[in-house]
């Protein structure tokens, strides 16, 4: 089954596979049927060092469906365990593998890992596998996040097997290549401090500070050093969410990653009217992720990343737990200044002022009450186009322009700068729900692709401001009933 065709551009090191045997379990792939190529990511896959020619080709195809194991690679899944929605539970890599990690020409290092490529020692009774809609929607939206400039793990290639599904109904099967910078998850140290040593979790944290903080791995309170950094990223992260309406939709916390990239793209969406309650996900009842949640629950998940990272910080635990408060109760103030700093900019606002917040927060609270779209009000304000607004005409936004305007005039940089500023940092297209779900129709119950690679294409520049983005800034037809996610498990 091993694949020798180093043509590929294929190199793997399989540095997670040497540590201790209980963080994972030796897995292959289940060989499919009669796998197509749906769509490859040729960008990604140049800079990842591989041979794109070659990669279309029945052997390449083969590596995509997990039928062939390309020579250096070493199959494994990952064990986990994580808090969803508020309750511990032991996860895994039910139905992923990771092959290895592909070290790049610039001297990266990338897991790479396939999506829906059947049973493993974890799956808990599932088949392992996957339908053809959920991964494209992985594709498309992870891709439309890096393009935003947000972290996030990418999507190499989707296949389809050859062989049914059987979900609800009857359903192509599919494998997507996940590409990130790895899959440590805070579910992971969970998973170490419950069922593992301390000197695993040591292990696990060593690993995870030469994997992506190797600035930090001299310091003397290192362990220490990982989790701010771990909190900044968050931080950063979540800020970036915020900031072009995203919301996640399980943010649970094996959903969470050390390096700070976006994982699991489920039951995410992106909101159209400004409402902070927003809730897509059919299994999130409670409202627990909504988009007003999020920066809480990202600070929810950190404190359980300290509580497993509290034997590290010091011998005595009364210290340990006053250093993790100390360290943990910082990211409030980070994420604040992240998000103020950011708005301001999506504002064109080039220096400070104490009225700025008041500035932003009446801009939102008029937004919301007229049912304002979040991307079309700010990619008409960057248009310097206010009558395209859903709350021109109205007192109070006429009011709130003036002090806008005025507040723009106050700053030494031209008005011309503010609005280069602007569009910079205001998409002009975001995946709209209604967009995704189209496309997604097309290629599940049409085979048609055409429509996917449209908006890919379309998505893959989100600051052009260019014509051909125009139709895709139109809002949805008005419905009766609300937009729902689901995970497509």
């Amino acid at each position: 089954m091993t694949h020798n065709n180093k043509e590929m551009g294929w190199n793997f090191d399989n540095s997670y596979a040497r540590l201790p045997e209980s963080f994972f379990e030796s897995t292959e792939p289940t060989p499919v049927r009669s796998p197509e190529l749906v769509i490859l990511n040729k960008p990604l896959a140049k800079s990842l060092g591989l041979d794109v020619k070659k990669l279309q080709s029945e052997e390449g195809i083969d590596v995509f469906a997990g039928n062939k194991i390309p020579e250096g690679a070493l199959p494994i899944a990952q064990a986990y365990a994580g808090h969803q929605f508020g309750h511990f539970t032991m996860l895994g890599d039910g139905r992923a593998v990771l092959l290895g990690e592909q070290g790049t020409p610039s001297g990266e290092r990338f897991d790479i890992q396939l999506k829906g490529s059947g049973r493993t020692p974890f799956s808990r009774g599932g088949d392992g596998r996957a339908t053809i809609g959920p991964m494209l929607r992985e594709y498309i939206i992870s891709e439309a996040m890096h393009a935003l400039r947000i972290p996030t793990n990418r999507s190499l290639s989707v296949v389809t097997t050859g062989e049914s599904v059987i979900r609800e109904t009857e359903l192509p099967g599919a494998i997507l290549t996940r590409v990130a910078a790895s899959h440590l998850r805070i579910g992971t140290f969970e998973y170490v401090v419950k069922w593992g040593t301390v000197e695993e979790l040591r292990t696990l944290a060593d690993y995870a500070i030469k994997r992506h903080f190797p600035d930090i791995e001299e310091n003397e309170d290192r362990y220490l050093s990982l989790f701010q950094e771990v909190i900044k990223r968050q931080a950063g992260l979540i800020t970036k969410w915020q900031l072009v309406g995203f919301i996640h939709g399980v943010m649970n916390t094996d959903n969470m990653t050390i390096s700070g990239e976006t994982i699991d793209y489920g039951p995410c969406a992106f909101m159209d009217d400004y409402d902070p309650a927003t809730v897509f996900s059919s299994i999130d009842v409670q409202g627990r992720y909504a988009y007003q949640n999020q920066p809480a629950i990202g600070q929810w998940n950190l404190a359980r990343f300290a509580e497993a990272l509290l034997p590290l910080f010091h011998e005595k635990q009364d210290h340990a737990v006053e250093l993790a408060q100390e360290a943990h109760s910082k990211f409030e103030d980070l994420y604040h200044s992240h998000w103020l700093a950011g708005m301001r900019k999506k504002l064109g606002i080039q220096n400070e002022e104490e009225q700025d917040k008041s500035l932003i927060e009446d801009l939102l609270r008029i937004m919301k009450k007229h049912g304002a779209d979040f991307t079309n009000t700010f990619r008409a304000l960057t248009l310097d186009k206010p009558e395209d607004t859903a709350m021109n005409g109205t007192t109070e936004f006429t009011h709130w322009y003036e002090q806008w305007q005025a507040r723009l005039d106050r700053q030494e940089e031209p008005k011309p700068s503010s609005y280069k500023l602007m569009k910079n940092s205001n998409p002009a297209v975001i995946p709209r729900n209604h967009r995704v779900e189209e496309a997604l129709e097309a290629a599940v119950e049409k085979g048609d692709y055409s429509v996917m690679e449209q908006l890919i294409e379309v998505l893959s520049n989100p600051y052009a401001y260019s014509p051909e983005q125009e139709e895709y800034t139109n809002l949805p037809e008005p419905s009766n009933r609300p937009y729902r996610t689901f995970c497509g498990t």
